[in-house]
C-alpha cells in the first residue's frame, strides 16, 4: 500500500489542479469582445453573464447568462463549447459540440433570420469555425397564444454548419421528431405522438399521430398524416410554404369521431354529440406564423350521426308559437349533416338538416367572431296541430343561444288561429311568409 500512495497524492493533486486552475484564468477581459463579435454577426446587442474555462471532464468554455437583443428574443442559461483537440492548430477551428441549456426562444426570434436569409444569394467563404453537434436541454418557445411545451434535441451538423440530422423530443416524451438528410438535398421528417394536447387553438387529446413530411428549403410539405383521436381517424396531407409571407394549405378527413367531448372544449354551452364523418380543404396566408390560425379559410361538407344538439330543443321552439325566446335543451337526432366554411375568426354552417322520427329541420346560422348568432331554421314536427313548417330565428350567444319563431311567422298563426283553429294557423305562418318574401323583394327588407 506504501508504494502506492505517492502515485493517490499525485493523482490527487493533478485533479484538484485541473479543476482550480481554470478558475485563475482571467476571462473577464475576454467577454466584452465576445459580446461586440457577437453582435456584429447577429446585428443585435449580445449581453454575456461570464465565461469561463475548465478542463474536465474534457476541455470546454462554460458561457452563462446570454442574453440576445434589447427585448431579451432569446435568453440562454448556459452555453457549453467542446473544442476537438486535434484541431486547436489547424486553419478552421472544430467544435465537438455545442451545449445550450435553457435556452427560452420568442417568436420575435425568428426576425433575426431575416439578415442571414438576404446574405443565401452571395458567394459563401468557407467557415473559420465549424460545429460537428448541437445539443440543447430544456428549451422553451414562447410564443403568443400556443401552450409549446419543454423539448431537448441533438442536431449534427454538416461542414457548412447546416443542419445535416436531427432528434427532438419534448421533455414529458409526448412528441418526438426525427429527421434525417435525403440525396436530393431535401430532409425526411417523421412525427409521432402520443397522448399529446395540441397546443393550438382548442386543447384536442391526440391518442396517436404519425406524419411523414419532407423539409425543402423554403417549404415544408406534410405528405401523410394518419391520427388517432376521440375514437375516430384523422387523415390529411398540407404544405406549408414561407418563401414569401407564410402560405398554408391543405385536405383533411375525419371518420367516426366521437364529437361530444372535443365540441365542449369550444363551447359549453351549444354542442354536439355523435359520431362525426367530414372531408373538406384549408389554408392560409399571413405575414407571420402565428397569424395562420386567425387567417384560416376552410370549407368541410359534415355529417353527424346518431346524436344530440345540446343548448336548442327545436321541437319546442316550434311548438311555442306564441312565446318568444326558447333557450336551453336538446335536440335529439338521427343525422345532422350541412357545410363548415371558416372564414378567420367567422363561421358559417349552411345547408343545415337535422332529421329524427318526428321532426326534421333544415337552415343556415353564422357564428360572429364576438361568438354572437345570428341564423334562420325551418321546422317540420310531424305531430303538429298546424301541420307548417316554422321558421325560426337564431340568436343569442354561442354558450348561451336563443330560437323563437319569427315575428312575421307569430302574426300570421295569430290571424290564422282566430279564424280557422289549428289549421287557420298553419295557413296563416305561409301567407305570413309569403308577404314577408315579397316585401323582401320589393323593398330589401330583412326577415324577422
Amino acid at each position: 500500500m506504501k508504494k502506492w500512495k505517492p502515485f493517490v497524492i499525485a493523482t490527487a493533486i493533478l485533479l484538484l489542479v485541473l479543476v482550480i486552475v481554470p478558475f485563475l484564468i482571467p476571462m473577464s477581459s475576454y467577454v466584452s469582445q465576445a459580446e461586440q463579435l457577437a453582435s456584429a454577426e447577429l446585428g443585435v446587442p449580445v449581453q454575456i453573464g461570464s465565461m469561463r474555462l475548465a478542463i474536465l471532464p474534457t476541455p470546454r468554455l462554460n458561457v452563462s447568462g446570454i442574453v440576445i437583443s434589447e427585448n431579451e428574443d432569446m435568453r440562454v442559461n448556459d452555453v457549453a463549447v467542446v473544442p476537438a483537440i486535434s484541431s486547436l492548430f489547424s486553419e478552421t477551428r472544430v467544435l465537438s459540440s455545442v451545449k445550450l441549456d435553457k435556452p427560452i426562444i420568442k417568436q420575435s426570434a425568428l426576425n433575426l433570420l431575416d439578415a442571414f436569409a438576404e446574405e443565401e444569394g452571395e458567394p459563401q467563404k468557407p467557415a473559420a469555425i465549424v460545429v460537428r453537434k448541437i445539443e440543447i436541454n430544456d428549451a422553451k418557445l414562447e410564443w403568443p397564444n400556443m401552450a409549446l411545451p419543454e423539448f431537448d434535441a441533438e442536431i449534427a451538423m454538416t461542414a457548412e454548419n447546416k443542419p445535416d440530422s436531427a432528434l427532438i423530443e419534448t421533455t414529458d416524451g409526448k412528441l418526438k421528431l426525427n429527421l434525417e438528410p435525403q440525396a436530393n438535398g431535401v430532409q425526411a421528417i417523421t412525427l409521432t405522438a402520443n397522448d399529446w394536447r395540441i397546443p393550438v387553438g382548442a386543447p384536442l387529446l391526440v391518442n396517436q399521430l404519425k406524419a411523414d413530411m419532407v423539409l425543402h428549403e423554403n417549404a415544408l410539405e406534410i405528405t401523410s398524416l394518419d391520427a388517432a383521436m376521440y375514437q375516430g381517424k384523422v387523415k390529411g396531407t398540407a404544405t406549408l410554404d414561407w418563401s414569401r409571407d407564410w402560405q398554408l394549405k391543405g385536405k383533411l378527413n375525419i371518420d367516426s369521431l366521437a364529437v361530444k367531448e372535443p365540441a365542449r372544449l369550444i363551447s359549453e354551452g351549444t354542442y354536439v354529440s355523435g359520431q362525426l364523418f367530414t372531408d373538406g380543404t384549408f389554408s392560409a396566408s399571413a405575414k407571420e406564423p402565428a397569424m395562420l390560425a386567425d387567417k384560416l379559410n376552410a370549407h368541410f361538407r359534415f355529417n353527424v350521426k346518431d346524436g344530440v344538439l345540446y343548448g336548442v330543443d327545436l321541437t319546442k321552439a316550434a311548438s311555442l308559437l306564441l312565446r318568444q325566446g326558447q333557450k336551453g335543451g336538446e335536440t335529439q337526432f338521427d343525422e345532422f349533416s350541412g357545410i363548415a366554411q371558416v372564414n378567420g375568426k367567422q363561421y358559417q354552417f349552411k345547408d343545415l338538416k337535422i332529421s329524427s322520427g318526428l321532426m326534421s329541420a333544415s337552415g343556415q346560422v353564422k357564428i360572429k367572431p364576438d361568438e354572437t348568432l345570428d341564423g334562420l331554421a325551418r321546422v317540420t314536427v310531424s305531430k303538429s296541430a298546424t301541420l307548417a313548417e316554422i321558421p325560426l330565428q337564431i340568436s343569442g350567444t354561442l354558450d348561451k343561444p336563443s330560437v323563437f319563431p319569427t315575428k312575421a311567422a307569430l302574426a300570421g298563426a295569430a290571424a290564422g288561429a282566430a279564424v280557422g283553429g289549428p289549421l287557420g294557423a298553419g295557413l296563416g305562418i305561409k301567407a305570413a311568409e309569403g308577404m314577408d318574401k315579397l316585401r323582401k323583394g320589393l323593398f330589401g327588407g330583412k326577415e324577422e
